[in-house]
């Protein structure tokens, strides 16, 4: 089996390498049997030779990769999916004739993950269930399967099936532990594979042993001072963070620290960002000061770095997180600086119609009304909401964040026609794009009964949308959720209101249920 090039009559931009199997499949699988008279000189018996082949095979795949992947880079999508899908339909072809081997299950590995870099998941699962079809029955000892079954397993992570995940990633320990020993470096990756899909998967304890096996072989290895051991102790501090063990995630992370600073000085832009991340630790600890300290020495880090531009996401992402930080603790007007000087290298570098800019105009509206001053946050947020009109559109969705925004402004201000009209419409654009019982159909739904409760709407109307909330936040929340108990209390208040005391009871002895339930836990 082999990628050539198609003939001739097809152009240079929409060219397809395709693989062709030559002689039979089975005549090149590994420790297979061989036909009579059907190419049997292609294997000749030699493990060499296959090796040779399977290096040649694999080769080849990764010119096939690079080639997917300088498409996509150069915005040849189209050229991309073509070349995808010549080498689906070939790959098919050969299956339906007999063709399982490791040899077709390498090609479709590289098709996954050509269309996983392209985003198409509904194609990357289908590749996915031939891939399952094939490695199921091939042998632990097959040249190429520990790294196919590593790409299945991220894959199948990345796609929310932890367990598949899971499954991929302890049969390639399993092969690699055999072949290598338990403490090769080769495990790194399936371990740190399988502790992201036990993580994800709800299973913090498991995950958390992975890391730490993964650390530990790096460290025997490598020594307790390698960069190699930065992906591993990263991955544990976000998840130490998630579990609420801020202390030991900030040890993983002042660790990363002085791997770095050991490695590339106290300067280099990698401290900066690994400060960050200990910073994150120390604000989830509850330790702000130090938090605020650490983050303000990043920036200066970063700002300095050579490699690194004024308006780079990072240093964007750095500012931000430190704004608000700030804004948590009262200091407002630092936080505030630094949000115009977010506002102010946007404009400079990208331009007022950078989607990034109205992102910025918003938070600094936000800061504003965080101090009560109304009126300057209106004006920011209509101006922002004048360059998403331009820009974007009437009717796109990314619009009724900074709407949704003015609307509570105005509502603040007791402009409340004007905010009820712009909930209203929020309300339209998100029926449309996320379907009536979404997520942001309740936050925009939320923010109209509050304005429509002052104006005076009538009551059974507000009772109407008060259930449809009640709806979406169980969904959304759990019916035991805190969101769920206020939406009760103000159904109650409305049943009470119109004299519904036959539909009022259930809603009623629930409520009442929850609030006695919520006591206990606190008491506990």
């Amino acid at each position: 089996m082999r990628l050539c090039v198609v003939p001739s009559g097809i152009s240079l931009s929409s060219r397809c390498l395709m693989f062709r199997c030559y002689a039979t499949t089975e005549s090149l699988h590994v420790g297979g049997t061989t036909r009579e008279n059907q190419a049997s000189s292609v294997v000749s018996g030699s493990d060499k030779s296959q090796r040779e082949h399977l290096g040649d095979l694999e080769t080849q795949l990764e010119e096939l990769f690079s080639e997917i992947k300088s498409m996509i880079r150069m915005g040849n999508k189209d050229d991309a999916v073509d070349l995808l899908e010549a080498n689906y339909e070939a790959v098919r072809e050969e299956m339906i004739a007999g063709g399982k081997t490791v040899e077709e299950a390498a090609i479709l590995d590289v098709i996954a993950l050509g269309y996983m870099a392209i985003g198409d998941f509904k194609m990357v699962e289908s590749v996915l269930n031939m891939l399952d079809e094939i490695v199921h029955d091939l042998r632990e000892d097959e040249p190429l399967l520990d790294s196919i079954l590593t790409h299945m397993g991220s894959m199948h992570s990345a796609l929310g099936s932890f367990e598949n995940s899971m499954l991929l990633y302890k049969r390639v320990l399993e092969i690699t532990e055999r072949n290598h020993g338990v403490n090769s470096t080769s495990l790194v990756m399936p371990l740190l594979g399988m502790g992201k899909a036990l993580g994800s998967a709800g299973r913090a304890t498991k995950a958390i042993d992975m890391y730490h096996r993964a650390i530990s072989i790096l460290e025997s290895n490598m020594g307790a001072e390698s960069k190699e051991l930065v992906v591993p102790l990263n991955a544990l501090g976000n998840l130490l963070i998630e579990e609420g063990k801020a202390e030991d995630a900030g040890t993983a992370f002042l660790r990363i620290v002085g791997i770095y600073t050991k490695l590339y000085g106290k300067d280099d832009e990698r401290v900066g960002m690994a400060m960050c991340s200990l910073a994150n630790a120390k604000c989830a600890k509850g330790d702000a000061e130090a938090a605020i300290d650490l983050y303000r020495n990043a920036l200066q880090v970063l700002e300095h770095s050579e490699s690194m531009d004024l308006d780079d996401n990072i240093l964007e992402k750095t500012r931000i997180d430190l704004a608000e930080l700030l804004h948590v603790v009262g200091r407002e007007k630092e936080g505030r600086q630094l949000l115009e000087e977010c506002l102010s290298i946007t404009k400079k570098y990208k331009g007022e119609e950078d989607p990034s800019f109205v992102t910025h105009l918003t938070n600094l509206a936000t800061s504003y009304s965080r101090s009560k001053n109304y009126v300057e946050a209106e004006r920011l947020l209509r101006s922002g909401l004048r360059i998403l009109k331009k820009t974007v559109g009437p009717d796109d969705p990314s619009i009724t964040f900074t709407m949704l925004q003015l609307a509570v402004t105005l509502y603040n201000l007791k402009q409340d026609e004007e905010a009820e009209q712009l909930a209203l419409e929020v309300l339209r654009i998100r029926e449309k794009a996320f379907g009536d019982a979404s997520l942001p159909v309740g936050e925009a739904l939320e923010c109209l009964i509050c304005i429509q409760k002052r104006v005076g709407r009538d009551d059974e109307e507000m009772l109407e949308l008060l259930k449809r909330n009640l709806s979406i936040q169980e969904k959304a929340f759990g019916h035991e959720s805190e969101q769920v108990i206020e939406t009760l209390k103000k159904i109650v208040f409305y049943m009470d209101k119109l004299g519904i005391k036959d539909q009022k009871f259930p809603f009623q002895r629930r409520l009442s249920l929850l609030r006695n339930k919520f006591k206990q836990q606190v008491q506990y």
